[in-house]
């Protein structure tokens, strides 16, 4: 189901780790939304060729994450949660037009206008935990790389 949230609704699992997850912590954190995570993961390298991964924290206090890139540019990041999974987008003016009138979902276009503004761009904070959020994700990663 997708959330807005100023306020993540689910914590990042890996606060306070201070080493990358491994593939066996990450399914055991993700529980039964390893699935969509791993769906997701494989749309956006078929649809949109998105197969640059790195994990990254910033610090102990914000946990991990998977960033996805195009060459040099960060498209989105994937927080793992226990039970699902954050996935935040960094979008500029024009692909905050291009959502606005797109065929997402309302509730994801709410999301998108309702963002922080900084200097980079909107921030976009989407809680995923089942497979009805992929698509939209995947279709908001496309409108991200064309603008």
């Amino acid at each position: 189901m997708i959330t807005a949230a100023e306020t993540p609704i689910l914590p990042n699992a890996f606060i306070g780790k201070l080493e990358q997850p491994t593939a066996d912590e990450l399914a055991a954190v993700l529980g039964p939304a390893r699935e969509f995570w791993d769906q997701l993961l494989a749309r956006l390298a078929a649809e949109l060729n998105l197969v640059v991964e790195e994990w990254n924290s910033y610090s102990p206090k914000s946990g991990w994450a998977l960033r996805l890139k195009m060459k040099k540019r960060n498209i989105l990041y994937l927080g793992p949660c226990r039970g699902g999974f954050r996935v935040t987008f960094v979008l500029g003016d024009k692909a905050v037009e291009a959502a606005r009138h797109s065929t997402l979902p309302r509730t994801v276009v709410r999301i998108v206008e309702e963002g922080k503004r900084y200097p980079e761009g909107t921030a976009v904070r989407i809680e995923a935990i089942g497979a009805k959020d992929i698509a939209a994700i995947v279709k908001l990663a496309a409108i991200k790389l064309q603008y």
